[in-house]
C-alpha cells in the first residue's frame, strides 16, 4: 500500500539515529533543532544553437544537517555523537539515519563535525551541537 501521509507536521516528528555497534541504532537524545541542506552541483552552458538562452544540468550532489541540542550523558546516540569531537579521518565517520514524517528513511555514511560539546552560559543546560557532511550517495527508503 503506497504512503497516504499528506498535511502538515510538527517538526519532532523526525527521528535521527546512528549506529553505534553494528546493527544497533540509537536515537540521538534531546535534540532541539536541525537545519538540512541539499545542494546541488549545477553546470551551466550557451550553445550556439539556443541563440543567446543557457542550458543547465543537475551534475552532482551532496547534503548536510546542522544539528542543535543538549549534551546528554549516558545516552548512546548522544555519547556516540560526542565522542567524535577529536575524530579524523576515517575516524570521524558515522552511519546515519533520518526517519522523515512520511515514513522515508534517508541512510548515509556521514562525516561528523561536533562544534559545541558541553558550552553554553552558567546557567544553560550543556549544549552539543554539530554538523554532519554526506559522504557518497545515500540510501533513500521510501516509505510503502
Amino acid at each position: 500500500m503506497p504512503n497516504t501521509f499528506t498535511g502538515v507536521f510538527p517538526v519532532h516528528d523526525n527521528v535521527f539515529e546512528v549506529e553505534t555497534a553494528e546493527n544497533t541504532w540509537s536515537e540521538i537524545a534531546n535534540l532541539e533543532t536541525f537545519t538540512p541542506n541539499f545542494d546541488g552541483n549545477i553546470e551551466e552552458w550557451n550553445a550556439m544553437e539556443q541563440k543567446g538562452w543557457g542550458s543547465a544540468l543537475k551534475t552532482g550532489m551532496k547534503w548536510s544537517l546542522s544539528m542543535k541540542g543538549k549534551r546528554t550523558v549516558g545516552d548512546a546516540g548522544n555519547d556516540f555523537i560526542a565522542g567524535k569531537k577529536f575524530a579524523m579521518g576515517q575516524e570521524a565517520y558515522a552511519n546515519f539515519r533520518w526517519t522523515m514524517p512520511t515514513g522515508t528513511k534517508i541512510t548515509q555514511q556521514m562525516v561528523v563535525n561536533v562544534k559545541n560539546d558541553g558550552g553554553g552560559d552558567t546557567v544553560n543546560v550543556g549544549n552539543l551541537e554539530f554538523d554532519l557532511q554526506s559522504n557518497g550517495k545515500p540510501t533513500v527508503t521510501e516509505a510503502t
